[in-house]
């Protein structure tokens, strides 16, 4: 049977606001799919991850996230989109004024949940999935860095989202902490998530080699569409 397409962007024209940064870009990811987003710093890898997730618009082309249209893509419609997605970003985003547990019970209410037994066994059910049980007491100040990021991926799949987007989920943390990072998006893509990652750790990419996005010079080179013409480690020292 074939996969459903939960991606697809069409000759779109990807702006950081009124800057141009990536133009024509065509690709397309199917339900279950591991995808890196590789690219020197300023290429435009950030700023696809947000036009995915519509926190910048996109103009021009054509642009379909689990079959919303993202081109004139509606308040009411974003806040459905962002319900179905887990957005894991570098800086963590967790909420300074409140424990682990209350990061995550603020999410499950603002997305509509009301029961608060089932609220308290969801966020306990997501915090044992990523090791942070034992640590649901404690404000984001009192974990390390590598606790920090668990906890966002906890926060992601909150509400069973259907594609993860990961903007260097691993870039302010260690080696050892970055490789149990990527064991966990690995453990989550065989669970069925799609995932997309954006990333400079070229450990975590030999680790899980995958199909890759490279970003360079104002378009999105796809490792699916040019493996017969570039082999992965090329694309990574060329362009990386």
């Amino acid at each position: 049977m074939d996969k459903k397409t939960v991606i697809q962007l069409l000759d779109a024209s990807i702006y950081q606001y009124e800057n141009l940064v990536l133009s024509g870009v065509d690709v397309e990811v199917q339900a279950g799919e591991f995808i890196y987003v590789v690219g020197k710093v300023g290429t435009g890898k950030t700023t696809l991850i947000k036009t995915l997730h519509a926190e910048l618009p996109l103009y021009y082309g054509t642009g379909n996230v689990l079959d919303f249209d993202l081109v004139g893509i509606k308040s009411r419609e974003i806040a459905q989109l962002r319900r179905r997605l887990g957005v894991v970003f570098q800086d963590f985003r967790l909420l300074t004024d409140r424990n682990v547990y209350n990061n995550l019970a603020f999410v499950l209410k603002a997305t509509g949940w009301k029961s608060k037994l089932k609220i308290e066994n969801r966020v306990n059910e997501v915090l044992e999935r990523v090791g942070m049980s034992h640590k649901k007491e404690k404000q984001p100040h009192q974990l390390s860095g590598g606790e920090q990021q668990r906890v966002v991926i906890a926060r992601a799949i909150l509400n069973d989202a259907d594609i993860i987007l990961a903007d260097e989920p691993t870039g302010n943390l260690d080696p050892e902490t970055s490789e149990e990072i990527l064991d966990l998006f690995i453990q989550l893509n065989n669970e069925g998530k799609t995932i997309l990652m954006a990333t400079h750790d070229y450990a975590a990419i030999a680790k899980k080699p995958a199909r890759t996005w490279v970003c360079t010079n104002g378009k999105v080179n796809d490792s699916a569409k040019n493996s017969d013409e570039i082999e992965f480690g090329h694309l990574l020292e060329r362009n990386v």
